[in-house]
């Protein structure tokens, strides 16, 4: 993209952080907008496990690799598989160097990317009421502050309810017939002993007659859990359950698990505060739409669905760093558009079906079937074969921190000319293979790096105006190369300035 453009994410969670981060280090201007008040002001959900062939590649794409590792636990990556009698089925331990899907809390991974985006990019308390086409190109963003902005890119990462997917798609979540309780216990070390005894060091799953429950262990000393079943979306109001009361919801509980072995109930009897629902929705698989200028969806706001498998967060980080590739390396909005989404609408696909598959397998009546339970050592080996080959094909550059490369920094460029010698000032900023900056306080155009080589157009205004266009190898801080223009080739050198 060579042209300035108002972009516009809707949406501060993973994926639509995770765009703007790495359009940030392409040196492309972006505001994200958030409903919530602040990064931390609602509840984040559990733990997720960062897959090697998705998540991880964004967070390097990002040049976060060291601040996400310094969070991410690999022991949670353990599993243990359990019926409903307490039957042990499976179990996986990782090795100690098995760093395929490491677990990092939700709230953990969403602060550090808020963290590494340029101060005031997301513009917190602002709840999207609608988003209309202008007509020309461009569109309208209202907000229930009262805030109206117009972008020439709207990127839809507001979730399953996305306000910004009708501009592409009239479709709606479903309602996958199963629904979570969340709980939680907290300190569990010192007082949830039979807790810890079930979870270990990362996931116990039991499941059984349509029903589950669920256990995942955070960071801090706190486990999370899912008591979870199948039923109708309002299955409490029409039990005469008060969801808000946790002595009715757990008495309920008791009795829709009354089949369950007693060394399991702890999930249910033992928590730490309430039960919060949570309807589990999904939107029609594989979902695809036409191309509308101006506009595309990430993450959830694209894809929800059911969360086995764990894809939701890793896809949306991965939709997030591919449409900001996208972005910076193609001419137009729309054809970055038609780029990422002939990637990301059939691989979503493909996950989304899986995953709500293996939804309904979990719950299906009767007893747990261990052919079902996945072989983890096998799944992690694919993650990690996987990513390798995404990273042969795309050869995808990293933007590290405090990394300089060969050819960012300010130059003094000297022309020898009929005039004498003329001077100009160029500012290099380079993001893998493209290249941004300015020659003479103005922007440069299609600025590309191959190595030590650089080229880029740009606009002269003395001693006449003229465009052209400059090609130039750097050694050190050093550098030479030619100015073409209409009729003419001049030829420079050049010296980067002390930082």
């Amino acid at each position: 993209m060579t042209s300035p453009t108002r972009i516009v994410i809707v949406g501060a969670g993973p994926g639509g952080l995770m765009c703007a981060r790495v359009l940030q280090g392409y040196g492309i201007d972006v505001a994200v907008y958030d409903a919530d008040a602040s990064v931390d002001a609602r509840d984040p959900g559990g733990t997720l496990d960062l897959h090697a062939d998705s998540g991880q590649i964004a967070i390097e794409d990002a040049g976060l690799t060291d601040e996400c590792n310094a969070l991410a636990r690999p022991e949670g990556q353990a599993k243990g598989r359990l019926d409903h009698r307490g039957n042990l089925l499976a179990a996986f331990v990782p090795d100690e160097d098995d760093c395929a899907a490491p677990e990092i809390d939700r709230g953990q991974l969403r602060a550090m990317l808020v963290a590494h985006v340029k101060s005031g990019t997301v513009r917190w308390g602002h709840r999207l009421i609608a988003a209309t086409a202008l007509g020309d190109g461009t569109y309208c963003l209202r907000f229930a502050n009262g805030v109206t902005v117009e972008a020439d890119l709207v990127i839809g990462a507001d979730g399953a309810w996305s306000r910004v997917r009708p501009l592409v798609s009239d479709a709606v979540p479903y309602y996958t017939g199963i629904s979570f309780l969340d709980v939680r216990f907290d300190d569990v070390d010192n007082r949830h002993p039979r807790i810890v005894k079930l979870v270990g060091d990362g996931h116990m799953f039991a499941n059984g007659d349509g029903r589950a429950i669920i256990g995942q262990r955070n960071s801090n000393g706190y486990v999370r859990g899912y008591v979870a079943m199948r039923a109708d979306a309002d299955w409490y109001d029409k039990a005469g359950v008060d969801i808000d009361d946790p002595d009715a919801v757990r008495q309920y509980l008791l009795t829709e698990f009354g089949t369950w072995a007693d060394e399991l109930l702890p999930f249910v009897t033992d928590t730490d505060g309430g039960y919060i629902n949570r309807a589990i929705y999904a939107l029609p698989t594989p979902l695809t739409w036409e191309h509308a200028p101006g506009v595309t969806l990430l993450g959830d706001a694209a894809h929800v669905m059911a969360p086995f498998g764990g894809f939701g967060v890793n896809l949306a980080m991965l939709d997030g760093a591919e449409l900001a590739r996208a972005i910076a390396g193609e001419a137009t909005i729309d054809a970055a558009i038609t780029r990422y989404e002939a990637t990301m609408l059939p691989r979503s696909g493909e996950h989304a079906v899986g995953a709500n598959a293996a939804l309904d397998r979990f719950f299906a009546p009767g007893d747990a079937d261990p052919t079902h339970i996945p072989d983890h050592q096998a799944e992690h080996q694919r993650y990690k074969d996987a990513g390798a080959d995404y990273r042969r094909r795309q050869a995808i550059p990293t933007l590290t921190e405090g990394t300089t490369m060969a050819a960012d920094g300010t130059w003094t460029i000297r022309f020898n000319t009929r005039r004498g010698e003329q001077q100009a000032e160029l500012v290099f900023s380079t993001a893998g293979n493209v290249l941004t900056g300015t020659f003479d306080g103005s922007a440069i155009d299609d600025g590309q790096v191959d190595g030590n080589d650089v080229s880029f157009k740009a606009e002269l205004t003395s001693p006449f105006k003229m465009n052209i266009k400059c090609t130039a190898s750097i050694d050190g801080d050093t550098t030479t190369g030619k100015a073409k223009a209409l009729m003419m080739s001049v030829a420079f050198t050049g010296t980067r300035k002390a930082a």
